[in-house]
C-alpha cells in the first residue's frame, strides 16, 4: 500500500498501446470474478528492489498490493524475478526457469535501464516479448520502462519499437518523472541517492505510476475490445528469442572435456544467489569445453572486487573468430558481478566449440574463476 505523499509528475501519456489491452483486461475478469491469480516480475536490480529498505518497499510489491486491494476476492501470488546487474539478453535465457514456471496471468517486465540503446538489445528484448506472449495466449504483458535519475538515459527507444509492433501495453516512467527533474520542481535525491536506484519514495512514486495505467485499464475493462492479432514476423534477426542456459546440472550432452575445471555441487538459496550450479577452477592451463548449437553464444562468469583475480579467455571453432578475454577483476566496487559477455553473435548457425581456458593466475587470488553458465541462442 502507497502511504506516502508523493510529488506531483506528469501522467498524461505515459501508458502505451493501453486502448485495447485485451490480455490485461481478461487477467482483470478473472481477478474480479475470484479465485487463483500470480502476478510475476522480471527484472534487474530496480525490480528485485535495490535501495528499498525491505521487499515490500519495492515497486514490484507495491504493485502486487493494488491488485490485492482491488480485486480482494482473489487469492494472488507474487513472483518476484529481479537479478540485479542483468539485461534482457539473460532474461531470454531465464526466462522460463525463473518467470514463465510459476504460470503468471501477468508478467511485469523492466529492462529498459540495464539495456543500452542500441541495436543489439532491440533484438534480444522482441525476444522476450515474444517468448512471454507466445507462452499462452492468456497471459498478459505489460512493459515497465524506468529511467537514469542523474542523465535521463535508458533503452526506451528501441524497446517502444517493439511495444508498438506486438501491440504490449507499457508504462514510461521517463515520460512521467523526468520533466519534473529537469524543471527543478522535484529533486533527485528525493528520489534516489545514487541517481539510478529508487529509494523507499521513488519506488512507490514508479508504483504509483503504473498503478495509474492499470487503473485506466481497470475502468475499462468491460468494455469489448479486440483479440490479439496473430503475432507479427520479428522486425530484428531474433536470434535471442529459444535462448538456452546450460550450467553443470543440465549440461551433461554439450560438456565434452573438462580439465581442471570443478563443478560447484553446493545448493542455491534462490535465484538471486547467483554463482551457484556453475564450475570453478584456479589453476593456469585448466580448460573446460562445450559444444552447442546456435548462431550466438554467451558466457556468464564472476567480475569480483576482490582483486586480483584469475583471467581466462574463450576460444569457439579453435579461434576461428578470435578471442575473447574473461577478465574476473571488477572495477566498480558495489559487490561481485554475474557479467555476461557475448562470444559469438549472428555466427555461422549450428553446432560450434566453445573452449573456456585460464591464462592468469595469482598467488594473491583470493577467488577462484569462477565460469556461471553458457547460453547458446539461435538454434
Amino acid at each position: 500500500m502507497i502511504t506516502e505523499k508523493l510529488p506531483q509528475v506528469n501522467l498524461r501519456g505515459v501508458g502505451k498501446n493501453t486502448e485495447g489491452a485485451y490480455r490485461i483486461k481478461n487477467m482483470m475478469k478473472k481477478a474480479a470474478r475470484g479465485g487463483e491469480i500470480c502476478i510475476g516480475f522480471l527484472g534487474g536490480s530496480i525490480t528485485l528492489g535495490c535501495l528499498a529498505s525491505s521487499p515490500e518497499k519495492c515497486y514490484a510489491h507495491k504493485v502486487f498490493e493494488w491488485f490485492e486491494e482491488t480485486f480482494p476476492k482473489t487469492n494472488f501470488k507474487y513472483v518476484n524475478a529481479g537479478i540485479g546487474a542483468t539485461d534482457s539478453q539473460f532474461g531470454c535465457a531465464r526466462a522460463e526457469d525463473d518467470l514463465l514456471s510459476f504460470d503468471p496471468d501477468i508478467c511485469f517486465v523492466e529492462y529498459s535501464v540495464n539495456d543500452e540503446c542500441e541495436e543489439h538489445y532491440h533484438e534480444t528484448y522482441e525476444g522476450l516479448v515474444r517468448k512471454i506472449l507466445k507462452s499462452s495466449p492468456d497471459r498478459a504483458l505489460m512493459l515497465v520502462w524506468n529511467f537514469r535519475y542523474d542523465n535521463g538515459k535508458n533503452a526506451e527507444k528501441y524497446h517502444s519499437m517493439i511495444a508498438d509492433r506486438y501491440n504490449v501495453p507499457a508504462v514510461s516512467l521517463k515520460t512521467a518523472i523526468l520533466p519534473s527533474l529537469e524543471s527543478g520542481e522535484v529533486d533527485r535525491g528525493l528520489l534516489s541517492s545514487d541517481g539510478l536506484h529508487p529509494n523507499d519514495t521513488g519506488h512507490s512514486l514508479v508504483a504509483s505510476v503504473i498503478i495509474s495505467v492499470l487503473e485506466d485499464i481497470r475502468k475499462h475493462m468491460d468494455e469489448v475490445s479486440e483479440a490479439d492479432a496473430e503475432m507479427p514476423e520479428p522486425e530484428t534477426e531474433n536470434a535471442y528469442e529459444d535462448s538456452e542456459r546450460y550450467r553443470n546440472d543440465n549440461s551433461d550432452k554439450i560438456l565434452v572435456e573438462c580439465n581442471g575445471f570443478t563443478a560447484d555441487a553446493s545448493a542455491q538459496s534462490d535465484i538471486t544467489d547467483i554463482f551457484k550450479r556453475g564450475w570453478t577452477a584456479s589453476e593456469k592451463g585448466s580448460f573446460i569445453e562445450f559444444k552447442v548449437t546456435g548462431s550466438c553464444i554467451g558466457i556468464q562468469y564472476r567480475k569480483t572486487i576482490q582483486k586480483p583475480a584469475p583471467i581466462a579467455k574463450v576460444t569457439v571453432d579453435s579461434g576461428a573468430s578470435g578471442e575473447t578475454v574473461l577478465d574476473a577483476n571488477f572495477e566498480e566496487d558495489w559487490g561481485d558481478k554475474l557479467q555476461l559477455d557475448t562470444v559469438l553473435d549472428h555466427g555461422k548457425s549450428g553446432e560450434h566449440t566453445v573452449r573456456i581456458e585460464l591464462t592468469e593466475v595469482h598467488e594473491e587470488d583470493v577467488l577462484p574463476f569462477y565460469l556461471v553458465s553458457v547460453i547458446a541462442s539461435g538454434n
